[in-house]
């Protein structure tokens, strides 16, 4: 019988350029679920493809903080996360829900 080899799978050693990047970023939101972590560990992922020192430089974060907040057993805060995507050359951007009776309150519907 032959065996198998396997190693770990990373994915940091498969996002190359912004547009892997970018991709990988808006899978992983579309998929969180609402989980904050998730999106913090694949913010992660891309901090440790792009190399993590740089991420640190540009943030004005150490490491050590970066690699803690976005481990994804953490909820980093909003501006942790504004920073990083900064850093990573990354763009935020809301659209509207697929169901917005479903999104709460609409504040705009008396105007």
């Amino acid at each position: 019988m032959v065996k198998t080899i396997t190693s770990p799978y990373d994915v940091a050693e498969h996002l190359r350029t912004p547009e892997e990047m970018a991709a990988y970023l808006e899978a992983s939101m579309a998929e969180a679920d609402g989980d904050a972590a998730f999106i913090a560990k694949a913010l992660g992922d891309i901090a440790r493809a792009k190399g993590m020192s740089q991420v640190a430089c540009d943030t004005g974060l150490s490491r050590e903080s970066l690699y803690k907040a976005l481990s994804g057993s953490r909820n980093p805060s909003l501006n942790t996360i504004l920073k990083v995507v900064d850093a990573l050359g990354l763009k935020l951007r809301a659209e509207v829900a697929p169901n917005p009776e479903m999104a709460g309150p609409n504040i705009l519907a008396d105007r």
